[in-house]
């Protein structure tokens, strides 16, 4: 099954490369469809852990702000 799921992963891994390298209008799809996965995965990244980023942020301001008063 991991074999399977390896050869998948290149197969799509290269038809990628070959729409990211292509000299046609298919380049700009391909850049697309990559800002695209790239904003949903990172809504969904902001989504899924909201709160631990706010609590994270928030203990940065509050040393920063405890440093300099």
């Amino acid at each position: 099954m991991m074999k399977t799921l390896k050869n998948k992963m290149q197969m799509v891994g290269l038809k990628a490369r070959n729409i990211l390298a292509s000299k046609s209008g298919d380049q700009m799809t391909g850049w697309l469809i990559v800002v695209l996965v790239v904003v949903v995965v990172g809504a969904v990244f902001m989504t899924l852990y909201q709160g631990s980023i706010t609590q994270i942020w928030n203990s940065i301001v509050n040393k920063i702000t405890g440093l300099i008063s």
